[in-house]
């Protein structure tokens, strides 16, 4: 059996590790507001350091587009970090170049050092060969822990790779990979999905791979007025993809001739508007009246979602059901939550809003799989190629 490289298969030397780690974390000025993706690296960072490795960290922040932006600069992740380990931890004035080179080779076993945004250049993102050579100088091993960013042909994810071995997985890398293969490959029946969010358009591809392995989709989200429209029960001012929405029909007769249930709201929360603090109302049934706006899903909903998932032994979760971030829209979401964390399941959750709602509740630990990368998941279930992995060497298991 051939399988990713792992950072455990690499001997236990005194080397210096190439880290690609994923800290794109949320920041209020210098302020980090969540620093779930920095202590998602603490183990790979922890067990390099116990084999006497030193360790150049790298990671993007932001979109600065190309060239240096002091708001998005890795200062306060440098602070946060050294908090966390209870070690300082320099930050290097460029993540390429000779000065930044000389302190990369003057660590010691053990030592860190973070580059500053790879993206303050902008042949990152063009996974230009030669910026990634460059990358490559400062280590003598390689290690992917940014699955958030395994879905994008970048420098540091991709061409590196090419110019620094062994390229191996961190131990987030691992447990991202062999988590939702478990889900892409082998689910438990019944599988449910339950898939949220904006647009159609961001999930009808994954929607289309999981026609072959689900029991029932559940849509919610504003992504449910198109799948409505296409239904014809009318949505009155709900946004719709117009250009979607026959894909959406088909996708629906797709699913039928499968005998995939595919769940749509029953009964929504409805405004005049998004705006916070506007009055609101819940329908008696799936149709939306005109003049008034679909911003979550209602109660009938709600309970009838939590039906499905309390029979399944599978669940996957992507994206809000309602206006996450506008209470009162965010009850659907938080309803939803609970209900996954109480089923007797394999469950995963990815996309920000959905583990905002883990979090926000204090569930994260009662779901199997708290993804750290939203697209990086969805295109991994859709069947595509993750550039971050496909980069990464494999080993062949021989029992």
């Amino acid at each position: 059996m051939t399988r990713t490289l792992s950072v455990r298969d690499l001997p236990a030397a005194k080397r210096r590790v190439f880290l690609r780690v994923d800290f794109n974390v949320p920041l209020e000025g210098e302020r980090i507001t969540d620093d779930t993706r920095v202590r998602a690296a603490l183990p790979t960072i922890e067990l390099l350091r116990q084999r006497g490795s030193s360790v150049v960290l790298a990671s993007h922040l932001g979109r600065p587009k190309g060239k240096p932006v002091p708001s998005a600069g890795l200062k306060p992740v440098a602070a946060r970090l050294g908090e966390l380990l209870g070690k300082p931890v320099p930050l290097a004035p460029d993540c390429v170049g000779p000065e930044t080179e000389r302190l990369a080779r003057a660590l010691g076993p053990g030592d860190l050092l973070l580059l500053e945004n790879l993206r303050f250049h902008a042949e990152e993102e063009k996974n230009d060969d030669g910026f990634a050579r460059a990358l490559a100088l400062l280590g003598e091993a390689y290690v992917d822990d940014a699955f958030g960013a395994a879905h994008r042909a970048h420098a540091s994810v991709a061409a590196i790779a090419r110019h620094l071995k062994p390229a191996a997985a961190g131990l987030l890398m691992e447990s991202e990979i062999a988590m939702l293969s478990r889900l892409r490959d082998r689910p438990d029946k019944p599988y449910v999905a339950l898939l949220g969010g904006a647009k159609v358009s961001d999930k009808i591809d994954l929607i289309e791979n999981l026609l072959a392995r689900v029991d029932a989709i559940l849509v919610g989200g504003a992504m449910a007025y198109t799948f409505l429209e296409a239904a014809g029960v009318p949505v009155g001012g709900s946004r719709v993809e117009a250009d979607r929405v026959d894909a959406a029909r088909e996708t629906t007769a797709r699913a039928k001739a499968r005998g995939v249930r595919l769940l749509l709201p029953i009964d929504h929360v409805v405004a005049q508007g998004p705006q916070a603090g506007l009055p609101h109302t819940t329908t008696d049934g799936a149709a939306i009246p005109d003049g008034q706006v679909g911003l979550d899903v209602g109660p009938k909903t709600r309970a009838a979602f939590a039906a499905e998932i309390a029979r399944a032994k599978t669940v996957f979760w992507n994206g809000p059901l309602g206006l996450f971030e506008v209470p009162p829209y965010d009850q659907g979401t938080l309803a939803a939550a609970r209900a996954i964390a109480e089923a007797r399941c394999f469950s995963v959750v990815g996309g920000g809003d959905s583990v905002a709602a883990v979090t926000r509740l204090g569930l994260a630990d009662r779901f199997s799989h708290v993804s750290t990368g939203g697209g990086a998941s969805l295109e991994f279930l859709s069947g595509l190629e993750l550039p971050g992995v496909a980069a990464l060497d494999t080993v062949t298991d021989r029992s």
